[in-house]
């Protein structure tokens, strides 16, 4: 018995100090864990932040390209028809989209669902316009019928998307 009580008065302390030792180390552990967690953030954040901001500036510079009244003055020409000046603005927003695409992976979902959502708006706009006009008739004819529609909208299509990627890009500064 006495024995016993010997060895417990050994061990318990050993013990006590060893589960000392490792609860220490255990937590310094933890800190260069999480030390070294907030360095790679850190470097992350200033390698990704600029490819992220450039990506909403390509994104901007598309809705503004897109927007019915830029595509019009920089895609009409006199000697055209409605229906090729629809064709043109029609492969001018998918060519210009389908080259930024790769875009949406540093934008948030909600900027590339309104971005999406203005394309489609514009790209309906232009099609329901060319729908209320003779496809043979002079191209400015549909630029007129699309200004129209889009007054009586009382809105240009890509308003929202910018309006939302100006608030997400003004979190960083």
């Amino acid at each position: 018995m006495e024995i016993v009580s010997d060895l417990i008065k050994i061990i318990l302390p050993a013990g006590l100090v060893l589960l000392g030792i490792y609860l220490t180390i255990e937590a310094l552990m933890k800190k260069q864990l999480e030390k070294g967690w907030l360095e790679i953030r850190s470097k992350n954040t200033e390698l990704i932040l600029p490819i992220r901001l450039q990506a909403y500036e390509r994104m901007t510079l598309f809705l503004e390209r897109m927007a019915p009244q830029n595509l019009i003055l920089r895609v009409n020409q006199p000697d055209i028809t409605a229906d090729q000046l629809q064709a043109i603005m029609l492969r001018e927003i998918r060519e210009e989209f389908n080259h930024n695409l790769s875009q949406q992976i540093y934008l948030s979902e909600v900027a590339w669902t309104l971005i999406r959502n203005a394309m489609e708006d514009t790209l309906s706009l232009i099609n329901t316009s060319a729908q209320q006009i003779e496809g043979n008739r002079p191209s400015v004819e549909l630029a007129r019928q699309i200004l129209r529609n889009q007054m009586d909208k009382g809105r240009d299509p890509s308003a929202d998307a910018l309006s939302a990627m100006k608030s997400e890009v003004q979190v960083y500064f």
